[in-house]
């Protein structure tokens, strides 16, 4: 395993100049550094973490599925991957780099009809509603944001003025944080990005947690997930 030594100076230009020039002539000419210095040090970031925090290491490809979309542009302007299966966030703990920084969270990204369900009968409850309330202001006040799809308003069957709407309306529940590059552009050193993606995962466990006892995985086949 590559050790990780961190995101160094030239990834932040790295990715700048993708978003400038989103081609397959820009990735190509740089393709050496992204797979050493950007994916490289992702998988290795993540394998490294995997020894602490346990679970599979997935990293998802660079390249868009524009096969339905003519004018998508053809790379992503992240590199990210997933610690699958681990025991404090079974839906996986994500990590993230671009040019805005290094990002770090977990939760509910998305969740099927069923998830959906669960979730707001839970939130409705008074005990574990108040709970989950609770667990998410704290993760706030430790610097983390809310990262969720919302509706415009109450979800059917459920009053507007509800004490927990804001929960109510949400249709996913996932939290986390960034860590951005230097004004130097020294880039993200070791120690500052492993000692950060620790941090903010591990303040996110409470409502990994909550969401894991109390909604859990879908028990509908892939087709019959959508809301």
């Amino acid at each position: 395993m590559t050790r990780f030594e961190g995101f160094g100076p030239g990834v932040r230009e790295w990715f700048a100049g993708l978003e400038a020039d989103n081609s397959r002539a820009y990735f190509s000419a740089h393709r050496p550094f992204f797979e050493e210095s950007v994916r490289g040090q992702m998988a290795a970031l993540l394998t490294e973490l995997s020894d602490t925090f346990g679970g599979e290491v997935k990293l998802f490809r660079p390249n868009r599925d524009i096969r339905f979309s003519a004018n998508q542009p053809p790379y992503k302007t992240n590199t990210y991957g997933l610690l699958l299966g681990t025991e404090i966030a079974p839906a996986g703990l994500y990590a993230s780099i671009s040019a805005d920084g290094l990002l770090a969270g977990s939760g509910y990204h998305v969740m099927a009809r069923d998830q959906l369900e669960r979730y707001r009968e839970r939130v409705a409850d008074d005990r574990l509603g108040s709970e989950l309330d609770r667990l998410v202001a704290r993760a706030e006040k430790k610097g983390l944001e809310i990262w969720s799809e919302t509706l415009a308003t109450a979800p059917r069957g459920y009053r507007t003025d509800h004490p927990r709407i804001a929960l109510l309306r949400r249709k996913s529940l996932a939290l986390g944080a960034r860590l951005e590059f230097g004004a130097s552009d020294d880039g993200i050193g070791r120690a500052d990005g492993l000692r950060f993606v620790t941090r903010i995962w591990r303040a996110t466990a409470p409502v990994t947690g909550w969401l894991k006892e109390h909604v859990g995985a879908s028990a509908l086949s892939a087709g019959r997930r959508g809301r």
